[in-house]
């Protein structure tokens, strides 16, 4: 394109899940709620483990750094889109864009190697209990959650820029509620099979390379598992993976059905779709999976609900004499 009819774009406007105005404020809700209970829970799921000495383990330091990787997941997109529901200008800066954008993709790949590392976790525990103490030290643990955090985040920031090497001149309509890739590639106006390869690679190969370390280990576990012979031991085993296996479900089912497709604006219209269950269902699960599933977080709930209403009610009886 030649320069004198080149307008390089300044801001993007999100056109969100649907056009249909009367829409707006019943989804306004909807996600305020599943919002509210997402932050409730993370925050709360956080709090409990670092406050009980009895959840002072790998597998809790773990599930903690996971409920906060999926708080500032949904916080990324979720403020915004709650006010672009009631907005009638739905944009977004071109810079507040990419940094949406970057945090996406940092936060997402974090999320795939947290669960990576809770996987090997679960196998050293039950495939290898005598060594679990020396083998998932604090060390090994920080080292693991820190280059879950810093392999993310420099992923992120590679994929950021190559999305900045491309020119946008218009149009500026992201057929999406957030900044994605996919949308965005549809809307440069320079090659883009670079950045398209790179999407396939990085993601395709981060996704099956974590993954199938979780298959491994499940293996393993699973192997480790059928050979225990008390009953209630195989029952507690079972019981410690079904939280992490149902939410390893979730999210490496909608990240493929999201990612390793080409760009089009039939991909787009699904990927949204993929999107909802990715950044609001399965971070408000989590903590739920996690709390239901869990005998100990579960103890640890009742406890502090204990606690609470004892103080209360002997605040009342103070008050009261």
């Amino acid at each position: 394109m030649s320069k004198e009819n080149y307008t390089e774009v300044t801001e993007f406007i999100l056109l969100g899940l649907t056009d249909r105005a009367e829409l707006q404020p019943v989804l306004f809700g909807v996600f305020l709620v599943i919002y509210l209970i997402t932050v409730f829970g993370n925050v709360s799921m956080i709090l409990l483990i670092r406050t009980d000495s009895k959840l002072q383990t790998p597998m809790y330091f773990f599930l903690s750094h996971l409920s906060f990787v999926d708080l500032c997941y949904a916080t990324n997109v979720t403020p915004q889109m709650l006010v672009h529901f009631l907005s009638e200008r739905k944009t977004i800066s071109f810079l507040g864009c990419f940094i949406q954008f970057d945090f996406f993709i940092s936060l997402g790949l974090t999320d795939s190697y947290m669960l990576t590392a809770m996987a090997y976790d679960r196998y050293m525990a039950i495939g290898k209990p005598l060594l679990y103490g020396s083998k998932m030290s604090r060390g090994v643990c920080l080292s693991l959650v820190a280059t879950s955090y810093i392999y993310g985040f420099a992923n992120g920031l590679a994929q950021t820029i190559l999305m900045l090497r491309l020119s946008f001149c218009g149009p500026n309509e992201i057929n999406h509620f957030y900044c994605a890739d996919p949308p965005l590639l549809v809307l440069a106006c320079s090659d883009t099979s670079v950045n398209e390869t790179a999407m396939f690679v990085v993601a395709g190969s981060n996704l099956t390379f974590s993954l199938t370390i979780i298959l491994i280990s499940y293996i393993f576990i699973f192997t480790a598992i059928l050979q225990m012979r008390s009953p209630e031991g195989r029952r507690k085993a079972f019981s410690t993976c079904g939280s992490h296996l149902t939410v390893v479900t979730m999210f490496y089912g909608t990240l493929f059905w999201m990612y390793l497709r080409p760009p089009s604006e039939a991909s787009v219209e699904q990927g949204k779709i993929a999107a909802v269950f990715y950044i609001f269902l399965s971070p408000m699960l989590n903590p739920l999976i996690y709390s239901l599933r869990n005998k100990d977080v579960k103890r640890v709930i009742k406890k502090v609900i204990q606690e609470k209403l004892f103080v209360n009610s002997g605040t009342h009886l103070v008050n009261g004499m």
